[in-house]
């Protein structure tokens, strides 16, 4: 396991279960101390090269994920990362993108969804979640999606019941 990051460290959140996660801006520089084990970039064009596993969600600025089952797929990818990784998400200022992706972590970790930016505003940035579409994408992240439009059906897992 991964030394995992300390919850002082800058931009740290701390999720419910105890979870970390790293959020930033790339406009800015690189917090001293350690670095990710894994990040996922929230940019609308390709991210520059970092020395640590890295993985690219085309999401341009204040909008929503260009491809929003891989942004679902990605998000709880990096959900299970937090266990054992120093994982980090970050845009170009790391407040709207960022903190949107965030809140919806803090869903996975059992957050309600209409209480999630709240929850990121409170213990990361209390300007995160900038647009009403990217507060609406939140609360509506984890709700099962109708046959068709995710490509799975309930008995896939992509939904609820069964």
């Amino acid at each position: 396991m991964t030394e995992p990051w300390k919850p002082t460290d800058p931009g740290v959140l701390r999720l419910p279960s105890g979870r970390l996660v790293r959020g930033r801006g790339l406009r800015h520089p690189l917090p001293e101390g350690p670095t990710p084990t894994y990040a996922v970039y929230l940019l609308g064009r390709q991210p520059p090269e970092v020395p640590w596993a890295a993985d690219w969600l085309r999401w341009p600025d204040f909008r929503l994920p260009s491809d929003r089952a891989r942004a679902e797929e990605m998000l709880r990818d990096v959900w299970a990362r937090t266990a054992t990784e120093r994982v980090e998400l970050a845009c170009g200022g790391g407040r709207g993108r960022t903190g949107t992706a965030l809140a919806c972590l803090a869903v996975l970790d059992g957050v309600r969804p209409e209480e999630a930016v709240a929850y990121v505003r409170e213990h990361y940035d209390r300007h995160a979640v900038e647009t009403p579409w990217q507060r609406r994408y939140v609360r509506r992240f984890a709700e099962p999606r109708a046959q068709g439009l995710s490509g799975r059906s309930s008995a896939q897992g992509g939904g609820v019941g069964g």
